[in-house]
This record gives structure tokens, sequence and C-alpha cells, in this order.
């Protein structure tokens, strides 16, 4: 399997994982709302651990995401910057991975 191909498998995975818990949440508190969701997210030690590890992570995705596509010239990869905030780092950080590598794939056929 193709590095690109597993990448792409790893973004599908990143989105179905995080959304089948995102709407097990949203059916089973009332008056669910994106507020009410991330101070339950926030409710204990655990959780803002999580949010602590998480944002590290996403900002440093974001470094690469922006470095790495203007160097190899990576057609609407600020798309992926809202994408991840409304669906998920879990997702749009294996996508990125998955445009990377096609770019690359597609320069070393260039040369």
């Amino acid at each position: 399997m193709k590095l690109k191909y597993l990448y792409l498998s790893l973004a599908i995975v990143g989105i179905l994982y995080t959304w089948y818990y995102n709407i097990l949440y949203f059916q089973s508190v009332e008056n669910a709302s994106f507020i009410g969701f991330m101070q339950d997210a926030q409710i204990n030690f655990a959780g803002k651990s999580f949010g602590a590890d998480l944002t590290v992570v996403v900002f440093t995705f974001f470094v690469f995401l922006v470095t790495e596509s203007l160097r190899l010239k990576i057609k609407y990869w600020w798309l992926l910057i809202p994408l991840t905030f409304l669906i998920a780092v879990a997702f749009t950080f294996p996508l990125f991975l998955y445009f990377r590598q096609r770019k690359l794939e597609e320069i070393s056929i260039k040369n």
C-alpha cells in the first residue's frame, strides 16, 4: 500500500471515530450546543489535560501545514485550518499528509 493511501485511510478513520462520539454526545444532552460541548470537555482535570495536549498538537500541525504547503505549493491548504475546528484534527492532519505525499510523488515524477 502506498503511503498516501494509508494517510487517506487514517483521515477517514479520523472523521468517523471522532464524529461517532460527537453524535452520541449531541444525542444524549438536552439543549446540546457547541459551547456546552466545550464546557463538558473541560469538566475535570483529565478533560483539561486532553484539551491542552490537543491544543499543542493543533498549533504544531498548523506550523507544519503552512510551512510545507508554501514550500511545496499545495493548493487550497488553508481550507484545512477551519476544517480542523469544524471537523477534527484527527481528520485534517492525515488528510494534509495525504495531499503532501501526493505532491511529493508528483514532484518526484517530474524530476
